[in-house]
């Protein structure tokens, strides 16, 4: 009796569940395609990477401006950062962000949004329906 209930309402549950969360695809950050030119590094597919990433350009921009402790522009689908900086540091970077602002720490899906509340921002997932506290940048 008490199973058949269960059953019936685990179902009833599954069905109001969007049909993301059941889609199991591999969530890929495209490599970032940087170079320096003189004291300048210059990341090509800046855009690319935000757009995947599901996150406003400015927000990453700053992420990256403040972690790489210098000034950051964006200019069209580039990011300008003064500085010399390796590839493996853009990448070491740009996978910390997705981790700390666009990955769902309860069920490790990227499908989350960045919502503020009052004067608190939060990760909302929009698979698992969780929400955590992130800090403002």
């Amino acid at each position: 009796m008490m199973k058949k209930d269960y059953d019936e309402l685990l179902k009833r549950a599954r069905s109001q569940l969007p049909s993301t969360a059941f889609e199991h695809k591999r969530f890929e950050i495209p490599k970032p395609r940087s170079f320096v030119i003189g004291m300048r590094t210059i990341i090509q597919n800046f855009k690319e990477i935000s757009d995947t990433l599901n996150r406003d350009p400015q927000h990453v921009l700053k992420f990256l401006s403040k972690e790489m402790a210098t000034a950051g522009t964006l200019d069209g689908a580039r990011a300008l950062f003064k500085g010399k900086f390796g590839r493996t540091t853009v990448e070491r970077l740009i996978k910390r962000y997705a981790e700390e602002f666009v990955t769902c720490p309860v069920c490790k899906r990227p499908d989350t949004k960045i919502v503020k509340e009052k004067r608190l921002y939060f990760l909302k997932c929009e698979a698992c329906g969780a929400r955590s506290s992130i800090r403002p940048l």
